[in-house]
């Protein structure tokens, strides 16, 4: 099936296919469609930007008949708020010609009875994040017995942000009949035990070995000091609008994200974008940046995977990531749809090793570029530089005085404490109150009294 007209779909679908000027499906989708609507549990294991999300929707919505019932029958779960939206999105327009109803659920502030309202006119498909899921759950409000179909997507991601506790309360509200369906960019030692304790006997599809670096990105990384040295070389980088037109920059921590924003020299043309800020604003964020109308977007991995832009030129990878994985999908929000795209990663000497183990991940080599000799390094270092460099220097003028035999080590800093007895609640209640001064104290006269 080398073009979507090849596929088994009704009418309908079709059109709506051609409407949006889809023809030849990618791998994944060519893979994943046949086994999806036989109805066997799937893993599809294909790396971001691959079109992952038409190859799901589709045979889905192949399958789904009309119904006029309250309660959805078709379950996707997600880790964040845009992916839930952008899905909903993808899937309003595949059924412009369909009578389907879905809507999209996930936290907030006061979007929780909206939420509930459109619940009760009854839907077919609903997509959300697990822990808004879970309270719709337990409001009754939402009754999930009739799902015949589950999918959770970017599992990877949803179980490295701690959602395994949500995903098996949300299981245990699913009938056991149905079809498990998961899709992920990477294959990690999480996703595995998930699929080994949920699917049966599931159809397995790498299209990509996890890790292996997108062939359309150009990779490279520079060894930045500190914090404040990062922002002078971007400062210095980003100066060159040809080259750096559309640039996403992921950081660690909102702390770091909101204090790049402040730094860097170009305010009118950046956006920002993580998990404090609210839902409008993350909205237009995305929106500003999607249209050009700002040049920069600074982002937190929280959000990382809703992110689906189109010809983002650059990719820079403010910090290293704890997990290599997070790398791949940081890297892959560039060089999509067959365009050549740009990574820079910056790293300091304490993350040279969360490097080595991405390029063991990847089985590449990333290019290192010499630091350019007109851009200051800043001696400057943030607060959580400064604790990093105290707690090391305290360890390391940790010195033996005592002229002692081989067999003795010296406290840790933790275990060489003056050790303070600790005072029962009693004995610190009498030595606060102590005893009254007065004869006719009512603490004291409450005190007689008891005794009588």
């Amino acid at each position: 099936m080398k073009k979507f007209e090849d596929f088994k779909i009704k009418k309908q679908l079709k059109n709506a296919i051609s409407d949006l000027g889809f023809i030849n499906p990618t791998p994944i989708q060519q893979e994943s469609y046949s086994t999806i609507l036989s109805g066997k549990d799937f893993v599809g294991i294909s790396q971001t930007g691959t079109g992952k999300t038409l190859a799901y929707i589709l045979p889905l919505l192949q399958n789904l008949s009309y119904s006029d019932q309250s309660n959805p029958r078709v379950l996707i779960l997600v880790p964040t708020r845009e992916l839930v939206i952008q899905i909903v999105e993808e899937i309003e327009k595949l059924t412009t010609y369909l009578n389907v109803r879905v809507i999209g659920v996930y936290g907030g502030s006061n979007n929780i009875n909206p939420q509930k309202k459109e619940i009760i006119k009854g839907i077919d498909i609903i997509v959300g994040t697990p822990r808004r899921l879970y309270d719709l759950t337990l409001s009754s409000i939402l009754k999930l017995k009739s799902i015949n179909k589950l999918i959770i997507d970017e599992v990877d991601i949803m179980l490295d942000f701690g959602y395994k506790t949500q995903l098996k309360n949300i299981f245990d509200y699913l009938p056991k009949k149905r079809q498990n369906i998961l899709f992920s960019a990477t294959m990690t030692k999480y996703v595995d035990e998930l699929i080994s304790n949920f699917l049966i006997n599931p159809n397995k599809i790498n299209i990509s070995v996890s890790g292996v670096p997108l062939k359309s990105i150009k990779q490279s990384s520079y060894e930045v000091p500190n914090f404040y040295t990062k922002v002078n070389l971007l400062n210095y980088l980003l100066e060159d609008k040809g080259q750096y037109s559309k640039v996403l920059i992921f950081m660690s921590t909102i702390i770091n994200a909101e204090r790049l924003n402040r730094l860097l020299n170009f305010n009118s043309e950046i956006s920002i974008i993580h998990s404090k800020k609210e839902q409008n604003f993350r909205s237009k964020s995305i929106s500003d940046f999607e249209s050009g109308k700002t040049r920069i977007l600074i982002a937190t991995d929280v959000i990382s995977r809703g992110i689906d832009i189109d010809k983002i030129s650059t990719v820079i990878s403010f910090n290293t990531p704890f997990y290599p994985e997070n790398y791949i999908h940081r890297i892959g929000r560039t060089g999509r749809a067959s365009e050549k795209g740009n990574s820079i990663l910056l790293f300091n000497e304490k993350e040279i090793i969360l490097k080595n183990d991405i390029e063991k991940l990847m089985k590449y080599k990333i290019p290192l570029i010499a630091f350019p000799n007109n851009v200051e390094q800043s001696l400057e270092l943030t607060p959580e530089e400064k604790e990093k460099k105290v707690v090391q220097t305290e360890l390391s003028e940790l010195k033996v005085t005592n002229d002692v035999g081989a067999s003795f080590h010296e406290k840790s800093a933790k275990n060489s404490r003056e050790n303070i007895p600790k005072k029962s609640y009693k004995k610190k209640i009498k030595e606060k109150y102590k005893k009254p001064l007065r004869r006719g104290d009512k603490i004291q006269n409450k005190k007689k009294k008891n005794k009588k």
